[in-house]
């Protein structure tokens, strides 16, 4: 048995170290001794011969004991030096490649060493070829390469394919070999190798579910760019005129406005309006062409779970008639590894990283090459219809995204704004890497995967292109109506989502987008008691549809939900820091959990003014502590402190709100506020005044709001709002009102909950049965 796995043994050793690039196809020899017998060793002898470990062990304790004595102590000079060490220590290294040194890789050890193609496919395989990957091979002119992994049969076989198995993929002399993972399909990164090896021109990323539409890859997308054969066409190309839109969902353009594509920002998928208008531009430069799949699109597991009314498979079709669209530097699109093509021009862009989670990674690549795609002149199409892809009713957990929903809308605007000054491609391509390692969208591991990449490209003979002007960070010229044309995208009708589109449609996205429109720029800041595990995505799917963002905060820290730490009790004093991170938005609303927000009835509310519930008698009371020293009489001790600390302005509009400021308090439950862009500096001034005091939420937030404003100047917003203190003992259609601008209390703490809440609401917005 141990024989057996020797060889994944050098394997395993070579992932699991810090390697320089440079010196990865040295090779690796085990310890002769490393499963000898152990020796019968006396004391002085053990002592000998494990010196190293006796000290290095002896140094580590010493170390540990140093960083809790200087914790202890306080000497906070002494332990930042030792902190900015141990930070050093972690540093990204950039790696050193010699582009002048790379020796030519050739194919030594199979069969194929002198076969070429122009074409081909290339497609991971786990299992023994489907029928789907048979049909594969009825196209034309192009040749399969199946590249296999720790799953995959060992006797695979498929008459006229390539098949490399995980011994033979080790014996083609790859660097990136050292950095990939055995059981996954990030392991085709060697596949395009062996493709750009072997005379590749032209390269399809496929998987073993998708079936190429008539059989015929040239019929859908743009194989040839230049010569006699090539189409020489106009394309359709989404304007440029917002600088701040940066990503954009596709399946609007083709008929499906309520499908999103995987790697579509979570806070992106309520913009569902179609174009106002688009541009043009002239084929040739379409390096990398994304396709459309009917049956099973590319859709994460967010609308997987959600979205499938039932356990029948989705069967979802596109507008096979819509034009192929571009996009213009500055915007994005998401893109997947079983419906691509890439050109020679862009084969760099192929690569698929191996530090983020399994579902991520060729979302990821997609961002990384479409930016990095710019500089050389080029953009990305994407094409109706191409594939037809079975849902086989096998789905994946919600873990295996955790990078997209986490980091991929940050990482979207930080693509857009990066600059590079570099002169060679490859050079700003591993700029780009060590910067993405940086921002924390990958690890170290990708840095080392990408130079190991750039030396086998060279290796195998990839000549990269040449820079192009890039136009993204140039003053862009007004679009003139002349050059505005227009499409109006097709309403396929819904039936997978068990709503049948009506001639109300119009109307409901009429509203949804005034909605959209009003709220489009003010951040909901939401509190969830319940659980975030159960509830998180799907409120950011019910209020993510209308406001700029959604920030959900909780008791306990959930990374992968991208749920940030707070405490209820005094979570005001976080707000300013909240503020500072949206410094472009017109407003922050506070919410928590236990509360609906009718937002479709605040459209009228004044997003200058402060919203609260000062009009609601069981939400905001006064409470009388002359002389008590119960709970009531020291927080209005601590509210009389800071009131006296006030500036004169504060001062002033809070005594005149509260008559008798010296023996009553005013409390309100918070549930639900507003605060406006120009009083976030006065919220943020009162914030700092409270310090370190120990005023409670109820307490400080109306403190603050008839300190910074007078009650007559309100907005009376929330005065229609459904309140109860205890909550009725069966939560029904008929205590909740659609109405009110909100309703408290109401408890949701599963998914069951959350759809009974959202088929009520829909009362306000029909268009939320699409999320049930």
């Amino acid at each position: 048995m141990g024989l057996k796995f020797d060889s994944m043994l050098v394997q395993q050793d070579h992932d699991s170290k810090s390697q320089n690039p440079k010196s990865s196809s040295l090779p690796t020899t085990l310890r002769p001794n490393r499963h000898s017998i152990s020796k019968s060793l006396d004391f002085s002898t053990w002592v000998s011969e494990n010196t190293f470990k006796i000290v290095t062990i002896g140094i580590l304790i010493a170390t540990v004991a140093a960083v809790f004595f200087l914790r202890n102590v306080g000497d906070s000079a002494a332990l930042l030096c030792f902190q900015s060490q141990t930070k050093q220590l972690e540093t990204i290294h950039f790696p050193q490649i010699d582009y002048n040194s790379i020796a030519p890789i050739a194919d030594k050890t199979t069969p194929y060493s002198s076969f070429r193609s122009e074409q081909w496919i290339v497609v991971s395989v786990s299992d023994y070829p489907t029928d789907s990957f048979k049909k594969l091979l009825k196209i034309k002119g192009w040749q399969i390469v199946a590249v296999g992994n720790s799953k995959t049969p060992s006797d695979w076989h498929c008459k006229g394919v390539i098949f490399l198995s995980l011994d033979e993929q080790a014996k083609l002399g790859f660097r990136i070999v050292d950095y990939l993972p055995y059981d996954s399909y990030v392991r085709k990164n060697v596949g395009y190798l062996f493709a750009i090896q072997h005379g590749a021109k032209k390269i399809f990323d496929a998987d073993d579910r998708g079936e190429v539409i008539d059989d015929d890859i040239g019929k859908h997308f743009d194989v040839e760019l230049v010569g006699e054969s090539a189409r020489q066409d106009v394309i359709l190309q989404y304007t440029h005129e917002n600088p701040n839109r940066t990503v954009v969902n596709p399946y609007i353009h083709f008929g499906q406005r309520s499908v999103w594509p995987r790697g579509l920002p979570l806070e992106n998928v309520g913009e569902i309006e179609h174009e106002e208008y688009y541009t043009e531009v002239f084929g040739s430069k379409q390096f990398i062409q994304q396709g459309i799949s009917n049956g099973l699109p590319d859709v994460d597991s967010v609308f997987y779970f959600t979205r499938k009314p039932n356990l029948e498979p989705f069967d979802i079709r596109f507008d096979e008639h819509a034009p192929k669209v571009a996009f213009p530097q500055g915007m994005m699109v998401p893109m997947n590894s079983f419906n691509t093509l890439h050109h020679y021009s862009a084969f760099w862009g192929l690569m698929l990283p191996v530090s983020i989670s399994s579902m991520a990674s060729d979302v990821i690549r997609g961002y990384w090459a479409q930016r990095l795609l710019w500089e050389i002149g080029g953009y990305v199409v994407v094409y109706p219809p191409t594939v037809h892809r079975y849902d086989r009713i096998e789905s994946y957990p919600f873990a295996e995204e955790k990078d997209l929903h986490v980091n991929v809308g940050r990482l979207t605007k930080f693509l857009v704004s990066w600059k590079s000054n570099k002169h060679r491609l490859f050079e700003i391509l591993m700029e780009l890497s060590y910067a993405m390692a940086e921002e924390g969208f990958w690890t170290e591991k990708d840095v080392k995967f990408t130079a190991a990449w750039v030396q086998d490209l060279i290796g195998v003979g990839y000549l990269q292109p040449r820079l192009m002007t890039l136009e993204l960070h140039r003053p862009r010229a007004a679009i003139g109506h002349g050059d505005r044309k227009d499409f109006v995208p097709q309403k396929l009708p819904s039936v997978h989502l068990g709503v049948e589109e009506t001639g109300m449609v119009n109307y409901e996205i009429g509203n949804l987008i005034r909605w959209r429109k009003n709220f489009g720029n003010v951040v909901l800041i939401m509190f969830c008691n319940g659980p975030v595990e159960r509830t998180a995505l799907e409120w950011r799917l019910l209020y993510g549809r209308i406001f700029k963002a959604v920030v959900i905060l909780s008791e306990k820290k959930n990374g992968e939900l991208a749920v940030e730490e707070g405490h209820l009790d005094h979570l005001y004093k976080q707000l300013p820091k909240l503020f500072d991170r949206f410094s472009s938005a017109e407003g922050f609303l506070f919410l928590q959990d236990n509360t609906v927000l009718n937002y479709w009835n605040l459209v009228q509310a004044d997003k200058t003014k402060l919203w609260i519930t000062n009009k609601v008698s069981k939400s905001w009371t006064t409470v009388s502590f002359d002389g008590n020293q119960d709970w009531y009489g020291k927080q209005g001790e601590l509210v009389n402190k800071v009131v006296s600390s006030m500036p004169v302005h504060f001062q002033i509009s809070y005594k005149k709100h509260t008559t008798s400021h010296d023996s009553s308090l005013t409390i309100c439950s918070s549930e639900v506020f507003y605060v406006p862009r120009r009083l976030v500096n006065d919220f943020k001034d009162l914030v700092n005044l409270v310090g370190n005091l120990d005023i409670h939420q109820k307490v400080a937030i109306p403190m603050f709001f008839v300190a910074m404003d007078s009650t007559e100047n309100f907005d009376s917003v929330f005065s229609t709002m459904v309140y109860k203190r205890k909550p009725p003992s069966n939560a029904t259609s008929s205590f909740y009102s659609p109405e009110a601008s909100a309703v408290h209390p109401w408890t949701v703490s599963s998914e069951q909950e959350f759809i009974k809440l959202i088929r009520i609401m829909a009362a306000g917005d029909p268009l939320l049965m699409e999320l049930v």
